[in-house]
């Protein structure tokens, strides 16, 4: 899409203002009218369509570029297909319920902070979803905290770091597929490059948090318990059921293709689902599409394992096609071009490049408050950068998880941080000083953009 002359050649100060003009709008109609990402992406879309128009472009050339644009990621949004197909399988293999069985075995009342974080961390990985985590385990934890005289703030605080360590780690997240795609990285590859600034970012939380523990001699983990106690009445949790994890992972590591791993995954998944349940094809099928359904009341438990299917993977995918064509639209009037040719001064080194992404990353954050559209802006407009200095786009998706993904729940109007503050009870900028994670991770991919370590150039394979 880059490489393609745009249809338009436009002023600096015209792009900037165009550029501002698309941003006002969606974070207008995001934060002010309440708007979901697809229709703020359309009213962008409209008015660039309109600009272009008014401007004698032809729309069919506008249209080509928007879907030329579509077209170079649709492996992308066929990924999305699978993780959908994948999180049924490990749930209803048992894969998931049983991780989160064994993690609560690691709970500690003597470093409730640091189990918190590293048990919402487990099952962030596990559920793929951040939000979920919070909604579920995370509510149990801040009424365990409550239960024995835990800091409130500090609890929290734990709970959305390991919530968005799970959301950015694991291959089942939305936000990890979208900056893989938007980026045109493979999926693993980018989680595997992302370990570089997480798990120092794991660790130093994880002192941190023990710092700021103390010995709660009178840890009251009933809550825990029934956890257990329901995750066990489903008869999902087995240790066969972690076989299918230890599939995907292993083949992860030995570098195959996601769509392959996740393939063969759920086929495993499959076969262990036979092993303790005999489903009909009727109910696969249904489970496939619209997600696996525990049937019986098996409390908080029912909502943390009803999840998955194709069907739910729909909201990120019209989300991908969508900022994909907003992508190829500001490219093909001129917008991006005339900006990058205004940075091209400044964007001469790995430092500055790192610096510009997570500026950009950030700024969106809390302009919008809107985590997609920080993955999804950024990463289109800084692709023929990192191409023209010759690094690996993978530093690029990095870098736009450690200063987009994880920043949203600290911004009081963002979308994050408006849900979990409600969900937990507490303010955003209560947590804020003690969600270690979340800016422990941008300020080590700050780190590695300035000193060079771990940066990835370009090679003639790539």
């Amino acid at each position: 899409m880059q490489g393609l002359v745009p249809l338009l050649v436009l002023k600096k100060g015209e792009a900037a203002l165009l550029a501002a003009l698309s941003v006002l709008l969606m974070g207008s109609a995001i934060i002010y009218f309440e708007w979901v990402p697809q229709l703020a992406l359309l009213a962008a879309l409209v008015l660039l369509l309109l600009v272009g128009l008014a401007k004698k472009v032809a729309f069919a050339d506008m249209q080509q570029r928007m879907a030329a644009a579509v077209a170079a990621a649709m492996g992308a949004v066929y990924l999305f297909f699978f993780i959908g197909l994948l999180v049924s399988a490990l749930m209803m293999s048992g894969a998931i319920p049983t991780l989160m069985y064994y993690g609560f075995e690691l709970l500690s009342p003597h470093y409730f902070y640091v189990s918190a974080f590293v048990l919402t961390a487990l099952v962030g990985i596990a559920v793929g979803s951040s939000l979920t985590t919070c909604a579920t385990l995370g509510v149990a934890f801040m009424g365990m905290g409550d239960a024995f005289g835990a800091q409130m703030a500090l609890t929290a605080g734990a709970v959305v770091s390991g919530a968005f360590f799970g959301d950015k780690m694991s291959p089942l997240s939305d936000t990890t597929g979208i900056a893989a795609s938007i980026v045109g990285v493979d999926l693993f590859d980018h989680i595997r490059n992302m370990a570089y600034t997480t798990v120092p970012a794991f660790v130093l939380t994880v002192l941190l948090l023990w710092w700021f523990s103390g010995s709660l001699n009178h840890a009251d983990l009933s809550r825990a318990a029934a956890f257990q106690q329901q995750l066990q009445a489903t008869g999902l949790v087995h240790v066969y059921a972690l076989l299918p994890l230890a599939v995907l992972v292993g083949l992860a590591l030995r570098r195959v293709n996601a769509i392959l791993a996740i393939l063969a995954t759920v086929a495993v998944a499959l076969g262990l689902t036979y092993v303790h349940s005999s489903p009909s094809l009727a109910q696969l099928g249904a489970y496939f599409f619209s997600g696996f359904k525990l049937e019986g009341d098996f409390g908080a438990v029912n909502s943390l394992i009803g999840r998955g299917g194709i069907q739910s993977m729909f909201f990120t995918q019209t989300v991908v096609v969508l900022a994909l064509s907003l992508g190829g639209l500001l490219f093909a009037l001129g917008v991006i071009p005339a900006l990058l040719e205004a940075m091209r001064h400044f964007l001469t080194n790995t430092a500055r490049a790192t610096v510009s992404v997570a500026a950009t990353s950030v700024g969106v954050n809390v302009l919008i408050g809107e985590q997609y559209l920080s993955l999804l802006l950024a990463g289109e407009t800084f692709k023929p950068v990192y191409d023209r200095l010759g690094l690996h786009r993978r530093n690029l998706s990095r870098t736009l998880e450690d200063a987009g993904t994880v920043i949203n729940p600290l911004v009081p109007w963002g979308v994050c941080g408006v849900f979990i503050s409600h969900t937990l009870g507490v303010p955003v900028l209560s947590y804020l000083p003690y969600a270690f994670f979340c800016y422990l991770s941008l300020a080590l991919t700050l780190l590695f953009g300035f000193s060079g370590l771990t940066i990835s150039r370009k090679t003639d394979a790539d």
